[in-house]
């Protein structure tokens, strides 16, 4: 059995975390406010901003996961998330004098800049002029640069239980549905981005055989726009998907166009198998379990 760190450890690391600890390994989550951990989950209390409390990190780790979000979209808070939070970290771990078997960082598909529609993968440019596509970037050389072995899976919108704004706004029948050309945007559910760091995990590395890839796109095998999802998401619940103008409902950044179509393949490829392949089982899963 492993010894795992999970960095961040909320909405997607709880359920990395209770997914591993239900196999037997020996899992630590560490946030800010550890007293509401998940059971099974060995509560850490520290703060990523704060290199002195993270001094006390466990000893003989296996594998650490970075899984914190930063506390809104502005520029500073993404610097504080994924630049200082993770080179903090990834100084501490080296100061104790660890040897992690890897390291995996929890990278955004926001990295890509493309504008038109096209399909990407783990080979194309990744030159996202925002800031939250720069800084992921960032964080992502800082990791993959850094003193362990380590991967980067670049994750689509994640949305899973709890997770559901876009059910609740059609449910009231605040959704709009425009005309004009797809805007794509690229998704997982939270259970297939635990599934992939696991199966990642699984992979070996150092003494253990090949390890993974540097670097894999987190997304499902079917990118759509927003008004697909709406209409199918209105027609599943019997609920009004309003008319709107295109730009409204796409609430289109200046440069963001049709967006871009990120591919699995590769994840594909190394023997992943998706549990929600597509926005139409991961939302009819969600819906399913409601109850009544």
């Amino acid at each position: 059995m492993a010894r795992v760190l999970i960095a961040g450890c909320g909405f997607l690391g709880s359920a990395l975390g209770l997914r591993l600890s239900g196999e037997g390994h020996s899992v630590w989550g560490l946030r800010r406010a550890a007293e509401h951990m998940p059971p099974g989950i060995l509560p850490l209390q520290a703060d990523l901003g704060n290199p002195e409390s993270l001094e006390n990190l466990p000893p003989d780790l296996d594998f650490v996961f970075y899984t914190a979000g930063a506390d809104s979209s502005s520029e500073g808070s993404y610097r504080a998330a994924y630049l200082i939070g993770l080179e903090n970290m990834l100084s501490a771990l080296a100061a104790g004098g660890r040897s992690l078997r890897r390291f995996f960082f929890t990278s955004s598909t926001a990295v890509y800049g493309q504008t038109a529609g096209e399909w990407v993968d783990e080979e194309s440019p990744a030159e996202a002029e925002n800031h939250r596509g720069r800084i992921m970037r960032e964080a992502e050389e800082l990791a993959l640069g850094g003193p362990f072995p380590a991967t980067a899976v670049r994750m689509g919108g994640i949305y899973g239980p709890g997770r559901g704004r876009l059910i609740e706004s059609v449910r009231r029948g605040e959704a709009a549905v425009g005309e004009g050309p797809p805007r794509y945007i690229n998704r997982i559910h939270r259970d297939d981005c635990s599934g992939i760091f696991r199966f990642l995990m699984g992979m070996g590395g150092t003494g253990m055989g090949t390890g993974p890839d540097a670097l894999y796109n987190g997304v499902d095998s079917e990118p759509a726009a927003k008004c697909e999802v709406v209409r199918w998401l209105a027609g599943r619940m019997g609920a009004p998907a309003l008319p709107g103008s295109e730009r409204a409902f796409r609430n289109i950044r200046p440069g963001e166009g049709a967006g871009k179509r990120c591919s699995n393949v590769r994840i594909r490829a190394a023997g992943y198998e998706f549990l929600y392949p597509t926005f139409r089982d991961g939302y009819g899963a969600i819906l399913d379990e409601e109850p009544g």
